[in-house]
């Protein structure tokens, strides 16, 4: 065993003449373990939050979505779904064509995000998993609606009972006003066979229908909004880039969210930052261990040096006593994390109640974080031991 640490490793168990000196050392450990499980248990809560959004959006949103970079619309004929079909990892593709729509029932109307889709459509995403009453029942040859449910419950409409047909209205474009309303406005009837839901934003703007009955409804009937696709690695999307060039814009179903991912990973890194001066402060308390330290053990310096050891010897050890008050602390704070996240995750502890998409509060633990934390905490704890070694040693040799 190295010599230096041996000592510094007998200095931090053996009792001290002065019992502050012990005190003051365990107050450091125990400061440092607090502030590092408050570390492992935010970070991992904030990981568990943005996977579980995550989650939901992959159960809307495609892994790559191609949209026009000019204008709303182009065409996808079938030469050109045939050249993204060959670019190796593109498992499914799907021809979405959306736009904004007046929607009623009887008296009740309110305005929707109308997203007509293939029937292969649940191929790139999973909407089907978010229906809670109905079915998701998408075919080009029948006029369905699947409705979200805060459009559901604006329009009175519940799938477990018979109802009447639903209208969707859109103003006639390119075409001259009529004297009578209703000829300047494109109408179709729908049977609603389904009610999903993921989240208010969603729930409260979206209807699907079919390709065929989006395009009827929009007067378009050869242009998409967007392709979207499902596919098994990244490189899919700079393949895609490379290919279509600066025509389309080809985004991922992170960058589609980006604003929110952005705003979860910037909450995520101030968190951090917060925690990170807190953990500095409390690993501060070793400068007034390690003084308290090496001018007790004085006359071990001095016999120490008597007996040949040079400065270096010396500083060696207060600096290792440094690294196991913080390591130990570390250590303690990283597993008492652990723990409380497992429980977390094994009973769920910290509940929502029902109503909420998410039950409980999500954990997910990731490796970094453990290492990126103990990192940060031994360098916080080199700094703070450096300058009370250096300088006490040094005078403790002079006296």
């Amino acid at each position: 065993m190295n010599l230096s640490f041996f000592i510094a490793r007998r200095y931090l168990i053996s009792k001290k003449s002065n019992n502050a000196i012990n005190i003051i050392s365990w107050i450091s450990i125990i400061a440092i373990a607090i502030t590092t499980g408050a570390l492992i248990i935010i970070l991992s809560g904030m990981n568990g939050l943005t996977g579980a959004i995550a989650g939901m959006y992959n159960t809307f949103e495609p892994d790559l979505k191609i949209t026009a970079a000019k204008g709303k619309y182009f065409i996808a004929d079938d030469v050109f779904l045939q050249k993204i079909k060959t670019i190796d990892g593109v498992e499914a593709v799907s021809q979405t064509y959306s736009d904004k729509a007046l929607i009623k029932n009887g008296a009740k109307q309110t305005l929707v995000s109308v997203k007509g889709v293939e029937d292969n459509f649940t191929s790139v995403t999973k909407v089907d998993s978010t229906i809670v009453e109905g079915k998701y029942q998408i075919n080009q040859k029948k006029n369905f609606i699947v409705l979200g449910q805060g459009v559901a419950n604006i329009l009175g409409v519940n799938i477990m009972e018979i109802s009447s047909e639903l209208s969707l209205l859109s103003p006639n474009k390119g075409k001259p006003n009529s004297l009578n309303p209703q000829d300047n406005f494109t109408q179709v009837y729908l049977t609603p066979n389904g009610v999903f839901s993921l989240n208010n934003d969603v729930d409260f703007q979206f209807v699907f229908v079919s390709l065929k009955t989006a395009r009827e409804l929009f007067n378009d009937s050869v242009r998409v909004s967007a392709v979207e696709i499902k596919c098994t690695n990244e490189e899919v999307q700079e393949k895609l880039i490379a290919m279509l060039g600066n025509d389309f814009v080809i985004k991922n179903r992170y960058q589609l969210n980006d604003v929110l991912f952005k705003t979860l990973e910037t909450e995520k890194l101030a968190t951090f930052i917060i925690l990170a001066f807190i953990l500095i402060i409390a690993t501060f308390n070793i400068i007034g261990a390690l003084t308290m330290l090496i001018i007790e053990k004085k006359k071990d310096i001095k016999t120490l040096f008597s007996l040949g050891a040079d400065l270096a010897l010396v500083r060696n050890i207060f600096m290792g006593e440094g690294f196991l008050i913080t390591g130990v602390g570390a250590t303690i704070g990283l597993v008492l994390g652990l723990v409380v996240c497992w429980l977390q995750m094994k009973f769920h502890l910290v509940s929502f109640g029902e109503g909420f998409v998410v039950p409980y509060w999500p954990i997910e633990l990731q490796a970094k974080d453990f290492v990126w934390i103990f990192c940060l905490i031994m360098l916080i704890g080199f700094f703070a031991a450096l300058y009370p070694v250096r300088f006490f040693t040094k005078s403790a040799k002079l006296e």
